[in-house]
């Protein structure tokens, strides 16, 4: 928890650019999604980038609300 990788933050933004509806704040639900969006192979990368985009999703509704 902390800095994370510019490749995870470029890659999460695209997919909220081109996908950003379909994504939630939920980490859980932001899985599947980001297999089925992108090629990414392994567990890790995948889970920091659904955590990285349920992160800005939360913080997108607290500015918002």
């Amino acid at each position: 928890m902390g800095i994370k990788p510019s490749y995870i933050k470029s890659l999460a933004t695209q997919l909220l650019n081109e996908k950003g509806d379909l994504f939630t704040n939920s980490f859980e639900d932001n899985k599947p999604l980001v297999t089925q969006y992108t090629n990414v192979q392994s567990k890790v990368i995948r889970n920091r980038i659904a955590g990285y985009i349920a992160r800005k999703k939360k913080t997108r509704n607290i500015k918002i609300a």
